[in-house]
């Protein structure tokens, strides 16, 4: 049951991920508005992506121990930061990193019990 609740969460994760990434490298006007609005600079977007595909393949490969401990930690200040950056704007955008959020914390939490 454990890696039933393991493999759900992080393909949850993974898939919003996914998107986000994909917004960022696909639809890059959108993404360049809504990083603006935040008040982030824009030229992270490219780096920004990468690196979360980075962290996807760290997460999800079993060999790296040490750096999957790094990701978790780096998605999960990624995702609290937007949640909260959403929130303060208040643009209502927040939903998807409140459910990364709890994705990626139950990910992390029964990744320890696989």
């Amino acid at each position: 049951m454990n890696k039933i609740i393991y493999y759900v969460a992080t393909g949850i994760f993974t898939l919003v991920m996914l998107f986000s990434a994909g917004m960022y490298f696909f639809n890059h006007e959108y993404v360049k508005a809504a990083f603006t609005s935040l008040g982030y600079p824009t030229y992270l977007i490219y780096p920004y992506a990468t690196a979360k595909l980075l962290g996807l393949f760290a997460i999800w490969n079993p060999k790296f121990h040490l750096i999957k401990e790094w990701a978790y930690a780096a998605f999960f200040f990624a995702v609290l930061l937007a949640f909260f950056a959403h929130i303060m704007v208040g643009d209502g955008e927040q939903m998807a990193a409140a459910i990364a959020l709890v994705a990626l914390i139950v990910s992390y939490i029964f990744s320890k019990k696989v």
